[in-house]
């Protein structure tokens, strides 16, 4: 897949006017193999460019979309979610907005605002992925090592450098915590965070100069990447829909009618 958006790059243009150049997209990825056909090789170049050219402002689909297809997130179906945050700082406005590709978790760990969702809502009432067909010679008999990777990428308009994007990436790990994610040990966890505050031009003679927001304005950022992550999981689990992929294998959504249930009966409206 870097291949193919490395290809697509060129074809456009990119890098063009110089001699050397070349791109080194960031490709990430997260395992889909209990509901897709993962060795298939389905997924070639020109849907890859189909995505790249398609690609627009404005709203993220949410869910069952993407690389989110073959989610699956404490359990249930997972997916893609958004979510962002207007941030006053002493430095400015700006803002902070959250992706993520959920696919981690187990169940009875899942908390919306502080309720144990997960375990209200246990696999006596919502089937568990796997767990109805337990059987060695597939490789499902363990349902708990189905899982256990998330895609968090953070991204805001503040004049940030390097190592303070660093900094935002690694506060998503909090809002991650929230929801009941651990990081147990095969997750395959990757965090990523970018700023657009700066404007860089390719080539310079002279000094560029850049700018950041000093150290002690970063926490209303920090809190923002929190809330930011935290929601877009959530938003992940409540659009995405049950699935019946590869082998017949079935994972139910997060059924959202229980979900009010929960939360109303510890005090909470949704």
């Amino acid at each position: 897949m870097r291949d193919a958006v490395i290809e697509w790059n060129a074809r456009r243009g990119t890098g063009a006017d110089y001699s050397g150049d070349f791109s080194l997209p960031v490709v990430a990825e997260t395992w889909d193999g209990f509901l897709n056909d993962i060795n298939g090789f389905h997924v070639r170049k020109e849907h890859v460019f189909q995505a790249l050219e398609s690609a627009r402002p404005g709203p993220v689909a949410e869910g069952n979309v993407g690389g989110g297809t073959g989610m699956i997130c404490h359990d249930f179906k997972g997916g893609i979610g958004t979510s962002s945050r207007v941030v006053e700082t002493k430095s400015g406005r700006c803002t902070v907005g959250a992706l993520v590709q959920a696919n981690y978790g187990d169940r009875h760990l899942l908390r919306v605002d502080g309720v144990p969702v997960g375990r209200e809502i246990g696999s006596e009432v919502v089937p568990i992925p796997g767990e109805e067909r337990r059987n060695p010679a597939e490789g499902w008999n363990n349902p708990r090592l189905l899982v256990g990777s998330i895609i968090i990428i953070i991204a805001t308009d503040a004049p940030l450098i390097s190592s303070q994007c660093k900094r935002l990436a690694q506060r998503a790990t909090v809002g991650l915590s929230r929801v009941g994610g651990v990081g147990h040990n095969g997750s395959g966890d990757i965090f990523l965070a970018f700023a657009t505050g700066n404007h860089i031009p390719e080539r310079s003679k002279e000094l560029i100069d850049l700018k950041m927001m000093p150290n002690h304005h970063l926490n209303p950022m920090f809190d923002a990447v929190a809330e930011a992550t935290e929601e877009a999981i959530l938003n992940a689990l409540c659009t995405a829909e049950m699935m019946t992929g590869f082998k017949a294998h079935t994972v139910y959504a997060l059924p959202l009618d229980m979900l009010a249930a929960v939360m109303k009966k510890y005090g909470r409206q949704i």
